[in-house]
Order: C-alpha cells, then structure tokens, then sequence
C-alpha cells in the first residue's frame, strides 16, 4: 500500500549537518551515560569487543538504512521500508517494535533526567521535560535541530574533559583494558545487545525522510557519519574509564562517568558530568518523541493506528496530533513507571525493527556481494535479541505477539466489512 498523493507532506529543510546533528544527538546522549556499566557487568573484560560487535551490527543496519532511505524519502523509517518491499504487515511489525520500544526508552530518558537534575523529584522532573520538548517539537523541525546542536556541543565537550582526566591521571592503567572474555561469549554477545541500544540513534535520520533536503544524497551521508563519530566517542570515553575503573568496577557502577573522574583524582568535576549526563539525556528525549511521532503519523496514515494521528500542522508543518498523543504518552510513563531498566526491553524491539529493515536490504539487489551486510546485519540483530537478559527477551516477544494479533484483529474487521 503506498501512500496517497493527496496526503499532506512535511517541509523539508534539514540538511546533512542537521542531520547528523539530530542522529548525534540520540546515539550519544541515549548511549554513553546509560548503557556502558550494564554492559560491562555483562561482559568484565569482553566489554569493548562487545562495542565492536555492536558497532558492526549498527554499521550493517545503518548501511541498509541508508539505501532504503533514499529510495523511499517519506517519514517512518522501517516501517515504510518492510510495507514496501516485503509487504504490510513486516512493515506493520517493524513499527509497532519502534513505536513499544522507543516510547519505553523516551520515558527512561525522561526519567534519567530527573535523576541528575532533582534526585528527591525525578518523576516531576521527568514530566516537565517530556512537556517542555514536545512543545519544541511542535514548534516546527528547525528549532528542534537547532536546540539539539547545542546539547550535542554541550554533550561532545563534557565527555572531552572526561577523557582528558581520566587517561591524564596519575591512577589511568592501561592494564585495566586487558580485552577477553571474563563474561564469555554470552556475556559478550549480551553487552553488545546492551550497547546496542547506544547506536540507535541513526533511526531518528532515516525517520525524518520527509523533512531532509535531497534525502537520496543527504540521508546516506548522514547515517554513517553520524555512526562514525559516535563510535569514536564511545571507543574513547570506554578506554579513559575502563582505564580507571577497570571493568569490575564499571559494572558495578550507578553513575560510571562520575565515578571515573572521582577515581581520578578531580572530584570537581562531577557536578559537571552530572549535568552533561541530564544535557545528553534531553538530547536523547527529544531526538527521540521526533522519530517515534514520525512513525505514529506513518502508520496512522494506513489506519495501523487512529487516522486523526495523520494530521500535519497547516503552520508549522510537524505531525501535531502525533506529537501531542506521544508526549502525552510518555509524561504518563514517566510520572508513573520507573522504566530505567527498560533498556534490555527497548534493545528487543529496536533488533526486531532493524531485522526488518537489513531484510528489506536484501531484496533491493540479487548480487551476492551486496546482500553479504544486510544478510551480516539481520543474523547480528536475530543473535544479539536473543542474548539479551531473558526477562527482555520475553516481555519484548510478548508485546510483539500482542501487535501480531492486533493486525490479525483489524485485518478480520476490515474483511468483514467488505
């Protein structure tokens, strides 16, 4: 099902460094602060082979993403790319996982927020943001770039003066990065699972197909950039405190960055990496209620979801409706629901998604060298959902069960309506 001409279309005015900037500001802000002390509990020693193993996932994902995206400019990412190429419904199940999953992680984000900024108030913290950034969004794209260009800058700076500490101190060890398997190869498999979620954040470009400028140029060069200079932010920031740490340490971390530049001898720092912790949190918050709303309004387009969610905004262009249903959403979750343990859950349907979309990959050309990394990135995402902890490989199984049977039920409907 392709859609309709006559549907309103969203103004394109983002170009290759909005775009970067917007896929930065999730990958890092979602990633650095949150996901590397899960991981390296899971993997010890085998941590930064995990981040290699997620990199190279991510890289694969990212490499179908981009040729997806520029064949098939419109907003909601994968789930236009599977209705178009493998047909409603894995298009219909790629949504849905983005949609569950990524309202999950919003709400974490939220709540992340209140955590660093207001410990004894997280949930009204939490609350507030959510409320404050929707109204962002809704405001129109420009301003949603343009602010997280400055929490990226923000962000990019204070893990800077962390890794400058941390391996200029007199308690860095390089041998604290002895790189094995202390965790095994599940444990490996697992944290690169946990990181994954770090890299994510490319999603949010392909996303916002519809609002880039030439999106076949711009949306390929912007992915992998964006991956790029993450993944050497993580490399750096995960050497400077495995240095310090060490790997037991790390994982048994509550607020690892912190802890890192306390180890090494600057206590003056924290509060400032306390407060680029809650920046890059915001980042992540905003970058993701853009690309979570842009799905809302692809799907409500082909009536998966209410069709009043279709509407853009005559003035400002943006998915309004959407908007204003996904922050309403998510200001409930994080005034209600500690969801901070969600990132495992969040990880299970981030894979799903991204297994749709390396599949969607694969019948784009029949040459055998061409379908090696789509086919690389769908066993990679398949592998590493199904090492992550087994209450997130469960409960995300089970909420893509329930979105099965929700299409099984409107399908029924709308043939019996016929």
């Amino acid at each position: 099902m392709t859609q309709s001409g006559s549907a309103a279309e969203l103004r394109r005015t983002l170009g290759v460094g909005d775009a970067v900037v917007i896929g930065l500001g999730s990958m890092v802000g979602a990633g650095i602060f949150v996901a590397l002390a899960p991981a390296a509990h899971a993997a010890g020693s085998g941590l930064l082979l995990g981040l290699g193993l997620a990199a190279v996932v991510a890289y694969c994902n990212a490499t179908s993403s981009a040729r997806l995206a520029a064949l098939y400019p419109a907003s909601g990412g994968t789930y236009v790319y599977g209705r178009e190429r493998l047909g409603p419904f894995w298009g219909y199940l790629a949504g849905w996982s983005f949609v569950v999953g990524k309202t999950a992680s919003c709400a974490a984000m939220a709540l992340t927020v209140g955590a660093y900024v207001w410990p004894g108030q997280a949930h009204a913290v939490a609350v507030a943001a959510v409320v404050a950034l929707t109204a962002v969004n809704y405001g129109g794209i420009q301003k949603s770039a343009w602010l997280t260009r400055a929490i990226v800058a923000v962000v990019l700076a204070v893990l800077a003066a962390v890794v400058v500490v941390c391996l200029g101190s007199g308690e860095s060890d390089a041998g604290r990065l002895d790189v094995g398997a202390s965790g095994g190869v599940g444990g490996v498999l697992q944290a690169a699972g946990l990181l994954f979620f770090a890299f994510a954040g490319y999603a949010r470009i392909a996303t916002l197909g519809e609002e880039v400028r030439d999106p076949a140029r711009t949306i390929p060069r912007a992915i992998p950039l964006a991956l790029g200079i993450t993944l050497a932010v993580y490399a750096c920031v995960a050497v400077a405190v495995l240095s310090v740490l060490g790997a037991g340490d790390l994982g048994r971390a509550t607020a690892p960055l912190a802890d890192a530049v306390r180890a090494a001898g600057v206590p003056g720092l924290v509060p400032v990496v306390r407060v680029g912790a809650a920046v890059a949190a915001l980042g992540s918050l905003l970058a993701l209620i853009l690309g979570v709303s842009r799905t809302t309004l692809a799907m409500a387009r082909d009536r998966h979801l209410p069709g009043a969610l279709s509407a853009v905004h005559p003035r400002f262009q943006v998915p309004h409706r959407a908007e204003l249903a996904v922050g309403a959403v998510v200001a409930v979750l994080a005034a209600t629901v500690d969801v901070r343990g969600a990132i495992g859950f969040s990880s299970f349907g981030v894979l799903a998604y991204y297994a749709v979309a390396n599949a969607s990959a694969w019948t784009l050309d029949p040459a055998p060298p061409k379908r090696a990394l789509p086919a690389l990135g769908l066993v990679g995402c398949v592998v590493l959902a199904f090492a992550l902890p087994v209450t997130s490989v469960v409960v995300g199984a089970g909420v893509l069960a329930v979105g099965v049977v929700a299409y099984g039920v409107r399908g029924r409907m709308a043939a019996g309506r016929r």
